[in-house]
This record gives C-alpha cells, structure tokens and sequence, in this order.
C-alpha cells in the first residue's frame, strides 16, 4: 500500500481520553521501551493518513503531540462518543474523506503492518467496515466507511464505535492478525508489563531467527 494522489483520503483518529482509573493514572505516558506508551500509536499511522488527530483529555499528551507536529485536540468532555465527535469533525474540516481509522492509544504492539492491512482492505471495498480480529474475534482499530459518519457524528451518550459496527454485522470485513498480542489493550499496570515482556519476547525472536534461520522457518 503506498499513499498517492489518487488513493482515497482517509483519516485517523487517535483516541487518547482515557482517565486510567483502573492504571492508576495517566497510562498514555506510561513508559513502554524507553518512550511514552502513546508514541506507539503515534509511530505506526504516521504517513498512512491524508488527515490524523489525537483528541486527549491529557494536556501532556498533548505537549507531546505538539513536540512532534501532531495535531491534537485537548478536551474536557466526558464521554467516548465525545472523543469520536471530536476527532471525526476535526479530519472531516477540511475536505472530504472516504474512511475514518479510529485508533486506541493504549494498543502498544498494534503493528504497522497491521494498520497498512486495514487500508489495503478497505480500498478494496471502501464501503465495508474493517476490523482486525484474531481467530475471528475482533477487536481494533476500526476503519469506518463514510457512511458511517452520521451515525458516529450522533452516537448515544457513553457510546463508542462498537454501536454503530454491531448494527451492520454484514457490512463488517474481519483481516486477520497472527498475534493476538496486537490486540491487546493496557487497562492496568499489569497490562503494561504482560506487553512489555512481549515486546522482549518478540525481538529475542527476531534476534534468534536471524543468527539462526533455519531453527526458525
């Protein structure tokens, strides 16, 4: 997938809201690897998208974001829907996009690969919503189809993208990811430091598989 004149505008909205109750703080700029746990989400859309937003309710998110040249809106609202009404207005202001990735900042070893997956399934049906899933159970980032955007634009109070996917069960398009990992959020410190340990256990697999390539097909 390359992004050209031609492809499709889409855009990508980082969902960076969440209070971390649960984390026991903020969780975005928790340190994962050596850098804030947001800047995961930050490294794998970057240049994929025509319009990107983080939208966070954490004003050293947002500094970050800033640091970097990301656009970001800094908020008080309360509610999910209040992010994606946020976000989705903001990548919409300026022209007209025919998807809309919606991306959690908390999802550490979501892959590029993956998110590049979404976008080649999507410009091949640009009216499906597309989903990952790992052995059929799906999960996010979800890549919205414009005509969704109505829907998203009103969601019910507290509501997320999930409301408005699981009315279209036949308009839902699963890719398949191979590590179930990817999927997966950080909700607690523990979270935190299952991903960590996965992320090590990762690139000692990859260390491994290059000095000795033929134990590892």
């Amino acid at each position: 997938m390359q992004i050209t004149p031609t492809t499709p505008h889409l855009g990508c909205v980082i969902m960076a809201s969440g209070l971390g109750k649960r984390f026991g703080g903020n969780k975005l700029m928790a340190d994962f690897d050596g850098q804030p746990l947001i800047c995961r989400a930050l490294t794998v859309t970057d240049g994929l998208f025509s319009h990107r937003v983080v939208v966070t309710r954490h004003a050293d998110v947002a500094s970050l974001c800033h640091a970097q040249n990301v656009p970001v809106i800094l908020h008080d609202k309360p509610f999910r829907n209040d992010t994606i009404r946020l976000g989705l207005d903001e990548v919409t202001r300026n022209g007209d996009i025919s998807g809309c990735l919606f991306c959690p900042g908390d999802q550490p070893l979501l892959s590029r690969k993956t998110i590049i997956n979404l976008i080649d399934a999507f410009l091949a049906d640009n009216k499906k919503i597309i989903r990952p899933a790992f052995q059929n159970t799906p999960g996010a980032p979800v890549l919205f189809p414009s005509w969704t955007f109505s829907e998203l634009f009103s969601l019910p109070e507290g509501k997320g993208g999930g409301f408005v996917a699981k009315k279209y069960p036949e308009r839902i398009q699963l890719v398949p990811v191979q590590d179930e990992y990817e999927l997966k959020d950080v909700d607690t410190q523990n979270d935190l430091l299952i991903l960590l340990n996965r992320l090590k256990y990762q690139l000692i697999l990859t260390l491994l598989t290059l000095l000795h390539p033929l134990s590892f097909p």
